[in-house]
């Protein structure tokens, strides 16, 4: 059956013309006429059944459907761009691994090290995506997924890389001319919190022995990195694990005013589709990426703060 798919051309004048707001501007853009843009538009309009843009004396406007369709039209050829460019850099070749991870364990613990795996490995080549929440293999091009939770992803295998250890930090001029706090005083702090470990700050009090009544309460950020610049922002306390923030830590950007901690109840996992369990490459990269974790854990690297620099 054939698929119900208009033209890529069309597509491609549309997403240029919806983007531009103009006919013109998206003939300059595809090297086109503005004539030629104008019939692709008109087709699409005809294939789909529905008013795209509203033509007026000033220019063109998108339609409500317009703008909706404009938005998922240029996801999709995002992807089928980054696609073909992945098949044209490979040639065709089985060895490319394309990683979901988490964005500031990505970033900052991952990368360093990947060096180390394309020196063992030089034929393997390595892409890294941010995501944050589950999806479905089977609607990506991803082979496997670095997922900070509770490991439970149907339809696949969770192999355990490492749980967090966070502790409170902040930047010394918030708590100045203090550079130690009790936990009691860092309650009434304004408490910055991260939008996917919202039970952070309780479970952080939990385990120092207190009940607070605001533990959730604070400006949230979704990611580690933000949590950080908010706190070297003086905008209040935040709680991350040390080995994200080392280069802060090290810098005096930002200080741990109290080094209690607690294991978080979830961890970071390899997530591997159940119908890619048995792909070697990934298995390789599976076990690379344990034995580098387990080194790391030996060396006291989950809770280790760096010296801050002498100045």
């Amino acid at each position: 059956m054939r698929r119900k798919i208009p033209s890529t051309a069309a597509l491609i004048g549309f997403e240029a013309a919806a983007r531009h707001q103009s006919f013109t501007k998206a003939a300059e853009e595809l090297a086109l006429t503005q004539s030629a843009v104008c019939r692709q538009i008109a087709a699409l309009e005809d294939f789909l059944g529905v008013k795209l843009f509203r033509r007026s004396r000033p220019g063109v406007r998108l339609t409500e459907a317009g703008r909706d369709y404009s938005r998922r039209v240029s996801v999709h050829l995002d992807e089928l761009e980054r696609d073909t460019l992945a098949v044209m850099g490979d040639h065709g070749a089985a060895n490319t691994l394309e990683l979901a991870v988490v964005p500031t364990f990505g970033t900052r613990w991952l990368l360093p090290r990947l060096k180390d795996f394309r020196r063992a490995h030089p034929g393997v080549t390595v892409n890294l995506t941010n995501r944050t929440k589950p999806f479905l293999f089977a609607e990506t091009r991803f082979d496997a997924a670095i997922y900070f939770g509770d490991g439970d992803w149907p339809g696949t295998e969770a192999t355990l890389l490492m749980h967090e250890e966070p502790m409170p930090v902040c930047s010394p001029r918030l708590i100045a001319p203090e550079r130690e706090l009790d936990a009691q005083t860092i309650a009434g702090l304004t408490l910055l919190q991260q939008t996917t470990r919202p039970y952070a700050w309780r479970e952080w009090f939990d385990s120092a022995g207190l009940r607070v009544e605001r533990d959730m309460t604070g400006p949230r950020f979704e990611l580690f990195t933000m949590l950080a610049e908010a706190a070297m922002q003086d905008m209040g306390i935040a709680l991350i694990p040390p080995f994200l923030i080392r280069e802060e830590l090290a810098s005096g950007r930002l200080i741990i005013p109290l080094p209690h901690s607690y294991r978080s109840s979830w961890a970071y996992h390899f997530i591997l589709p159940e119908q890619k369990a048995e792909n070697p490459l990934l298995l390789l990269f599976r076990d690379w990426l344990v034995a580098e974790i387990e080194h790391f854990r030996e060396r006291g690297g989950l809770t280790a703060a760096p010296a801050p620099q002498a100045v």
